[in-house]
């Protein structure tokens, strides 16, 4: 699928290739920084004067904050937990240029009393003084999102300028007046992902980065899909992608070969933190792995930069509507409880979910989606250069819908669609056309019990479903969730909210 490269095998790569590779050198320094997934997202609640951790990360008091479960382990010289012990008990690499810097300086270097704004990673390559640090004389500044509603907003999507989740009260809900949309609105504001979720990811992420960074020099290490797409539970696992240079790697060889390396770096020299690293052979292969620091499950992939492209379109569908967000969510849920949310056992990944519900919301008799790459052609262009991708969306307006469905009538509705309606045979389900197509002859639809198509490069997202067995399961509870929500009306009667 991808050319082979002859540059790859001999890691780090020699001077030749540093000098020919541009992709992230040839950025202007003037430039705001440009994220190939959320990196430049600044999140509110680390700033160490004003958020809720402070207190206990400064003075100890880990008591304060008991939703937060803190681990003996600690990354390198960045450590969640500030404490002497656990610094001291970390055997691995500290990098020589910190001997004499005092702990408070240290500190600074993720956290700066100095902005406003926690400093989340940069996308536009610093100078070698500059590139773990932030300090507030560098000009180029680390971009954030912006809260719903507030002033600097363009458009709907939340840009990059502000916090990534504003508080619920500045967060614009839809209204639930019947029993059952109002059990969806407050499984999704206690389900949703928080800011504290996502500087855990971060943390590891920028810890990661670095020490892969010693082996390949050119690289970025990205966190991509549901972290940052804005359908993110508290749960979700972490999607990196690690984008070792300008041109595709071809993900039979290619891929399989960096990812023994960082599989080989993981289960020596970071052993300490990194557990039960894993490579799995698929069609784009990964390294899965487990924190031990903040607990969260990570999938590794290398320049799957589609990834980075369908993140911010998902990012935008998922704000220019707001019952698209809870919709998602409960659907997720349900699907994990049912367990037909996992493509390692042949059933659908959260990806395939998520566009199962947008399609839907798009071929609705007054559709309550349009497609947004038919509408913006200029904003999700497949070709556009990854430092552009999270910058477009920026100035897509709000969609107005006709049709004032309530969240339990959508997800009523949603059941009976995949239950009653949709030709799983002859058709598939295409978010880009926002309708469902007759199916292509190619052998990637062949013998494929469920289609959906991905966005960008039009490959099947359902392709682990390829047993009837996992195929009629997954049909019959569509069918059972429409039969009981539509005799009860009641979200307990498909999820048990309690045990969710």
């Amino acid at each position: 699928m991808f050319p082979n490269s002859s540059n790859l095998g001999r890691p780090p790569f020699p001077p030749k290739y540093q000098q020919q590779s541009t992709f992230f050198t040839k950025l202007p320094l003037n430039m705001p920084p440009t994220l190939l997934s959320h990196q430049q997202i600044v999140v509110r609640p680390f700033h160490l004067h004003s958020a809720v951790l402070s207190g206990a990360l400064l003075s100890g008091n880990y008591e304060t904050t008991p939703a937060v479960t803190l681990q003996p382990v600690t990354y390198g010289s960045v450590s969640p937990v500030s404490t002497p012990d656990a610094l001291t008990s970390f055997q691995g690499r500290k990098r020589r240029s910190q001997g004499s810097v005092p702990d408070d300086a240290k500190r600074r270097r993720i956290h700066s009393h100095d902005s406003d704004t926690a400093v989340v990673n940069q996308a536009v390559p610093l100078p070698k003084e500059h590139r773990l640090s932030f300090p507030a004389s560098v000009s180029v500044q680390s971009p954030v999102v912006h809260a719903s509603g507030s002033s600097g907003l363009i458009g709907c999507v939340p840009p990059l300028q502000d916090t990534l989740f504003p508080d619920p009260t500045e967060t614009r809900l839809p209204a639930a007046k019947d029993e059952l949309s109002k059990q969806i609105l407050e499984l999704f504001q206690a389900c949703r992902q928080q800011a504290i979720d996502l500087d855990r990811k971060e943390l590891c992420r920028a810890e990661l980065q670095r020490e892969i960074q010693l082996i390949f020099p050119q690289s970025r290490l990205f966190l991509v899909g549901s972290s940052l797409n804005g359908f993110g539970t508290r749960t979700s696992d972490g999607d990196l992608c690690l984008v070792i240079k300008e041109e595709p790697v071809n993900q039979k060889t290619e891929a399989r070969r960096i990812l023994s390396l960082v599989q080989k770096l993981f289960s020596t020299k970071l052993s300490s933190y990194i557990e039960r690293p894993q490579l799995i052979r698929a069609k784009v292969p990964i390294v899965k792995f487990r924190d031990k620091v903040s607990n969260v499950d990570f999938d590794l992939n290398v320049n799957n930069v589609i990834g980075i492209r369908n993140t911010f379109l998902l990012r935008t569908y998922a704000f220019i509507e707001n019952r698209v967000r809870p919709l998602v969510l409960v659907i997720k849920k349900w699907a994990s409880f049912h367990e037909i949310n996992d493509a390692s056992r042949g059933t659908l990944n959260s990806y395939s979910l998520v566009l199962m519900v947008l399609h839907y919301l798009q071929t609705l008799p007054e559709p309550i989606l349009p497609s947004l790459q038919k509408n913006y052609p200029e904003c999700f262009d497949p070709t556009m250069q990854l430092q552009f991708v999270h910058q477009a969306p920026r100035t897509i307006p709000p969609y107005v819908s006709k049709n004032g469905s309530s969240l339990g009538d959508l997800l009523i509705g949603f059941f009976k669609y995949y239950a009653r309606e949709f030709d799983w045979s002859h058709q598939m389900i295409s978010v880009r056309e926002a309708k469902a197509i007759a199916r292509p002859d190619g052998i990637e639809w062949r013998n494929k019990f469920i289609c959906v198509e991905e966005p960008f490069d039009g490959t099947n997202t359902a392709r682990a479903v390829h047993e009837k067995q996992k195929f009629d399961m997954i049909r019959g509870e569509l069918a059972q969730a429409w039969r009981l929500l539509r005799e009860k009306k009641d979200l307990n009667c498909i999820l048990p909210l309690k045990a969710v």
